[in-house]
């Protein structure tokens, strides 16, 4: 389809028919403080070879760094043979069919991506894919408090342990919806949510949700959490990263009676990095609660002759149905990116997708064994870990961060920012894509980095006692 842009004079004859001035009216419901919001670094106005030029500039930008950050997007070996078959003709442009029943090939791979994703997560029902993770937890908090007839309060206990991203996201969606969202502190020992913060709440709870593996790459105690929750008459939503499901417990299985939801960022399973996205997240449930699932359900069924086919079912959710009563107003889904996932995990099967976790979790152990071996350097939680891990470094984070990133590492993420009692804490990762040459290099930087720092400010202070004596 070809893009034709307005003409001047078009514009201004659409404005005239509304009876508007200029576009900017358009928009006055907007703060000011969002409509002037500094986009600097977004040019305006650029021809097409301008701005294959600037896509090349920022491209380099990536290029030849290696990546130690993880906090949510992760460096994963992608088979050639994934990308390939997806960017075919037609799986390209991959979309939530509104003719459903003719377009077969689409709904089968919906179909063969929920079941592999409820089968690793351990649950009933997924459905064909969100937005990205951080969105998906938001749908799941309004889907709980849908289908916990016990609970009145709308009131959900968010863990300080999710990522600090998904929090903010979570606030803004549900904020305005009369949910309660309880911040849960964790312990500082550990870097675990403890039962004891959670029995300090009293009163009704709808929902509580549960990380596995955290922000700070701590593994939870999940069976704990789950049970406590359900004793509370509250529901559990498990925020799972999904390639760490195939080596851990899965929701479904947590406590007696398993995590009700599971939701969490698709970008693991055969999406690259990117530079930012896109992404897409995951929703999967109990078949107790699947008419609060919201996004599309692919179905399998017979026709009248006995031939298989696939349909989009139990549609009286959404939103072309039950308009302004349906669950949500979701009415696609990142169709190319679960295209990449479901041919990812058919390509590795379960075997190939654990041997992949258990290899990230071995090199986070490796790297973190070999950084605390540098001065200046310190473990910061006790507690077991999965392919994350926070340390303390002697020297100020975002100095460092920027002196590796010269020597072409991206050394980490900075997590004071959110968590302002861990200050000069950095959160490293390590996944399956890094050998033992790879962490040595990092090591040995972050070596010269500490101490380059450390002598500036050893000269910086010597020179500091010189120019007192000097006034003396």
């Amino acid at each position: 389809m070809p893009f034709i842009p307005h003409t001047q004079q078009d514009t201004e004859e659409m404005l005239s028919a509304i009876g508007v001035p200029d576009i900017e009216n358009l928009f006055d419901e907007i703060p000011d403080s969002l409509r002037h919001a500094n986009i600097e670094a977004i040019p305006t106005g650029i021809t097409e070879m301008e701005l294959s030029r600037l896509m090349k500039e920022r491209a380099k930008q990536d290029a030849g760094m290696m990546c130690f950050i993880g906090a949510g997007a992760y460096e994963h070996h992608i088979p050639a043979a994934v990308w390939e078959i997806t960017s075919r003709g037609e799986f390209l442009t991959a979309y939530t069919p509104y003719q459903a029943e003719a377009s077969q090939g689409t709904l089968q791979l919906l179909y063969e991506y929920q079941t592999m994703m409820a089968s690793l997560m351990g649950l009933d029902i997924s459905n064909a894919s969100l937005y990205d993770g951080a969105s998906a937890l938001a749908e799941a908090v309004l889907m709980a408090v849908r289908a916990n007839k016990h609970s009145k309060s709308q009131r959900v206990l968010m863990p300080r342990t999710v990522h600090p991203y998904y929090r903010q996201v979570v606030q803004a969606i549900v904020g305005q919806q009369n949910i309660e969202i309880i911040e849960v502190p964790f312990d500082i020992t550990s870097g675990r949510t403890h039962l004891e913060a959670l029995e300090k709440i009293s009163g009704d709870v709808t929902a509580v949700v549960i990380p596995q593996p955290n922000f700070f790459g701590v593994l939870e105690d999940v069976d704990a959490l789950t049970d406590w929750a359900h004793a509370q008459k509250a529901l559990v939503i498990a925020v799972v990263n999904p390639l760490a499901m195939s080596l851990l417990k899965a929701p479904g299985h947590w406590g007696i009676k398993g995590a009700d939801i599971a939701c969490g960022e698709g970008q693991p399973l055969g999406v690259p990095l990117a530079s930012g996205g896109p992404y897409y997240g995951f929703l999967c449930c109990k078949k107790e609660i699947v008419r609060q699932l919201p996004g599309r359900i692919v179905g399998r069924t017979v026709d009248q002759a006995g031939k298989e086919g696939f349909v989009l079912t139990l549609q009286a959710r959404e939103q072309h149905i039950r308009r302004a009563k349906a669950t949500s107003n979701i009415c696609t889904n990142q169709g190319l990116l679960v295209t990449a996932s479901t041919i990812f995990m058919s390509l590795l099967g379960p075997e190939g997708l654990r041997r992949a976790a258990l290899a990230c979790h071995q090199n986070t152990c490796l790297l973190r064994e070999k950084l605390l071996e540098i001065t200046g350097v310190k473990k910061v939680f006790v507690s077991p870990i999965f392919h994350e891990v926070i340390l303390q470094l002697s020297q100020p984070v975002d100095k460092v961060l920027e002196e590796l990133a010269k020597l072409t590492i991206q050394g980490g993420f900075a997590i004071s920012q959110f968590y302002p009692e861990l200050e000069n804490c950095l959160l490293v990762c390590a996944t399956e894509t890094k050998n033992n040459s790879d962490l040595d290099d990092y090591v040995s930087k972050l070596r010269i980095v500490l101490n380059h720092l450390e002598n500036a400010d050893s000269n910086a202070e010597k020179k500091g006692v010189l120019n007192c004596e000097e006034g003396i």
